[in-house]
């Protein structure tokens, strides 16, 4: 089982010490039930695929011939979030110019219960970790794409170098980052 641990204390404005131990684990039959369980907040419904959404397309573009890496997020032992990574041109074709021979950022999203809590920035720290072991050979560029009104999103990518490009992806931003 491939695994990513990182632990962290955080000093909250309000003087309390949260331990943070975030992980990624691949979907299993143990996790896939709890992972379709995760929720993002009614307001955010517009910005992201249901979870079992994402892990058909997965298995579609697995089917297809296609590198995807669905994972859970865990924060201990709590499932707190769900992303998922792709690589190159795969079974939806999104028509992105970096999208041959690249990474991305397919699906992300923390459940509503474990937002604001700085598991979000941790997980994408994992993920890009993984990007940059190369399990599906070397490349220039990781991208994602995300909505216009999300600037929650905007702003947590942007402080991790990502870039929008002017290009769209359907309705939303593309923004790529130099891996």
């Amino acid at each position: 089982m491939w695994q990513i641990r990182i632990c962290r204390d955080i000093d909250k404005s309000y003087f309390t010490e949260v331990s943070i131990m975030i992980h990624l684990e691949k979907l299993t039959y143990e996790n896939f039930d709890d992972v379709f369980e995760l929720k993002v907040k009614k307001v955010q419904y517009p910005f992201v695929a249901s979870n079992c959404y994402s892990v058909a397309e997965a298995y579609v573009t697995m089917m297809c011939g296609g590198h995807v890496f669905p994972f859970a997020i865990y924060n201990d032992k709590r499932l707190v979030g769900f992303i998922q990574i792709g690589y190159g041109e795969n079974a939806d074709q999104d028509g992105v110019s970096v999208e041959k021979d690249n990474y991305e950022i397919w699906r992300f999203m923390i459940d509503k219960r474990y937002q604001g809590r700085g598991y979000g920035r941790e997980a994408l720290k994992l993920a890009l970790d993984f990007i940059r072991t190369w399990p599906c050979g070397k490349a220039e560029f990781c991208w994602i794409s995300y909505e216009p009104e999300n600037e929650i999103a905007r702003k947590l990518y942007a402080s991790f170098g990502f870039e929008e490009t002017g290009e769209m992806d359907g309705d939303e931003i593309v923004a790529v980052l130099k891996l």
